[in-house]
């Protein structure tokens, strides 16, 4: 089978603007939750977001074309033009038709849809945008990317909730990797912090409500009572190792191993059983052709809900038995909040990042332990350790499991 390594990265999220800030303050354990700005909050039970801060479409996107953008394109795009003048491909010395998008968005255009139909139903729905199909469907941010890169190959956007990202990233690798594509743009996008978005899951009681910034987003803390909505991006650029080299590429990391399952359990509700979870490491660990005891941290999927965080650590203690004492699990969602279907695309960035640099990041502003989650989480104070295998998880609403298994470059 070909190898297949991570030669681009780009990101926009909320503890940084592009991957080197981002970076730095995930290793400083900065806390990207605040007071959400880009609606009132007033008449809202949640008043904390993990928003980009200080974002104006205008300072990275032509007026023109931003216009035309949901906030999630806006941020893919953002995401993957960073991604791709980091890796230093030139299309024009590449096959277009081998090279390929995957980009995922669980919601997709949220805020275009509330605006519109406000504006439908004020003035009229023949009077609305003429793009607001365009700006609101799923796959557009995939659309967008592939025009703009002339990547002419495989296109698609993978919708399955907070797990998207992962599944795009791991169906991108799958497609290298078994000789259908050299290059592939992958990841995921998500904007949807507006009066629908935040409502539509505090209805649902899935969303901390908490009025402290640094006691919100607090996975695997016994009094964690939800998780805080973020949005952003997480863009990656892999190519088969030899088309890498040839090229004179630098490479970040390696991608080996990819799972995927469904709970097929409930529509919003994780299996408390874990089965689930641990079926799609197990499938992750298996395609890469190592033993669970390789594996030596996990960028959780850490949600901050109570159903989540416990059922994960059953999860990890069925696949890696023993070992699961000695593995360091953190989640990274304690910074950025959960950025749904972009969510597990910005955690492959940092899982790359943890292997490249020898560091892992740490479950911020931690505090009291639960019996439940009683794993290595990595609390409050990021690590250096010299790691070689790591895996992201991404559970979704609707029971969907991805994990994708990272190595650390090795000639």
């Amino acid at each position: 089978m070909r190898r297949v390594v991570i030669t681009g990265i780009g990101t926009i999220n909320p503890v940084g603007h592009n991957l080197e800030e981002s970076w730095e303050n995930v290793k400083k354990g900065v806390c990207g939750i605040g007071f959400t700005q880009q609606i009132d909050t007033t008449d809202f039970k949640v008043k904390v977001s993990g928003e980009v801060k200080d974002y104006k479409p205008e300072d990275y996107l032509d007026r023109k074309e931003a216009r035309k953008m949901d906030r999630y394109t806006q941020f893919g795009m953002i995401a993957a033009r960073e991604a791709i003048k980091d890796s230093g491909l030139d299309i024009e010395k590449e096959d277009p038709f081998r090279c390929g998008t995957i980009v995922s968005s669980g919601i997709g255009g949220m805020i275009t849809i509330t605006e519109e139909t406000l504006r439908g139903e004020s003035r009229g729905y023949e009077k609305i945008s003429p793009f607001f199909v365009p700006k609101t469907i799923s796959n557009m941010c995939a659309g967008e990317i592939a025009i703009d890169t002339g990547f002419k190959g495989v296109c698609e956007s993978i919708v399955t909730a907070c797990a998207s990202g992962n599944n795009a990233i791991g169906e991108a690798f799958h497609k290298i990797r078994d000789g259908y594509q050299e290059v592939m743009l992958a990841g995921g996008a998500e904007g949807c912090i507006c009066k629908m978005g935040v409502g539509g899951f505090t209805v649902m009681q899935a969303l901390s409500t908490s009025q402290d910034p640094n006691r919100a987003s607090i996975p695997f803390d016994a009094e964690r009572s939800g998780f805080v909505m973020g949005e952003g991006s997480g863009i990656i650029i892999m190519e088969e190792l030899e088309h890498a080299k040839a090229r004179g590429a630098k490479i970040y990391g390696e991608v080996v191993g990819y799972g995927a399952t469904c709970d097929a359990y409930h529509i919003t509700a994780p299996d408390p059983t874990g089965a689930g979870a641990a079926g799609c490491m197990k499938f992750a660990i298996q395609d890469a052709g190592i033993t669970p005891e390789d594996v030596d941290y996990i960028n959780a999927h850490g949600t901050s809900t109570h159903l989540n965080d416990a059922g994960e650590t059953k999860a990890i203690k069925a696949v890696f038995g023993d070992h699961a004492k000695k593995l360091m699990v953190s989640s990274t969602k304690s910074m950025t909040g959960h950025l749904l279907g972009a969510a597990s695309a910005v955690e492959a960035i940092f899982t790359t990042m943890a292997l490249k640099d020898g560091f892992v990041p740490a479950t911020i502003n931690y505090k009291t332990p639960d019996p439940e989650c009683d794993l290595d989480i990595v609390p409050n104070e990021g690590r250096v350790a010299d790691i070689k295998y790591a895996l992201s998880n991404s559970l979704g609403f609707g029971g969907h499991n991805a994990a994708v298994l990272f190595k650390k470059y090795e000639d």
